[in-house]
């Protein structure tokens, strides 16, 4: 059973990776990340504008003139690079948990939270703006319905998840932190346990 203590304590001092947002885009990662890093005093990534800086254009225009693989490939890189670095908050592409290398990696040098949240909210959340390139090749919402069936199974196997809907993002933003302190506390106590059964 966890404490009362250790569930208090400010999850900042025994971060030592980089926490990972991931999910469907109008997850609200960019917006939820920024709050994020606020509140633990952190610096905020957002992936999507680090391979936009990279690529010395936009997203769009990556897809347009490159096509989708090499986007990817220059996500993964981008990715990669920042994994690396002090601890952080990372928000990242809707696509980039899906590759396997990235995965792998996020898995070893951070800690991964699935933002979830219903069809009708992420609809109205994306058609806010013309900028997602997956968006233009059909309906929006049966391609979400769709990229929900395909991407969701693979989202569940992030450390964390935590459900947003049509509350302010400080909302989300909290239960981001209880989550991560219940994770990292649930994890050292196995690790204690561990080296309590002589690493067996």
């Amino acid at each position: 059973m966890i404490s009362e203590s250790v569930m208090s304590e400010n999850i900042v001092p025994i971060l030592d990776r980089g926490i990972v947002l991931v999910g469907l885009m109008g997850a609200g990662k960019s917006s939820v990340g920024r709050r994020l890093a606020k509140r633990l005093g952190l610096t905020f990534f957002d992936a999507d504008q680090e391979i936009e800086a990279a690529a010395g254009c936009s997203i769009e225009e990556i897809f347009s003139r490159h096509g989708e693989e090499a986007f990817r490939t220059g996500e993964r890189q981008v990715i990669a690079r920042l994994l690396h670095g002090e601890p952080h908050v990372l928000a990242t592409g809707g696509g980039a948990f899906m590759d396997p290398e990235t995965r792998a990696a996020i898995a070893e040098n951070g800690v991964s939270v699935w933002l979830k949240a219903e069809l009708p909210i992420l609809l109205e959340r994306v058609l806010r703006r013309d900028n997602r390139p997956l968006l233009k090749q059909g309906d929006p919402e049966q391609i979400l319905r769709k990229l929900m069936h395909e991407r969701d199974p693979i989202y569940a196997q992030a450390d964390v998840t935590v459900t947003t809907g049509e509350g302010p993002h400080e909302k989300v933003v909290e239960e981001i932190v209880k989550a991560l302190r219940l994770y990292m506390a649930s994890n050292r106590e196995s690790n204690r346990a561990s080296e309590g059964n002589g690493g067996a």
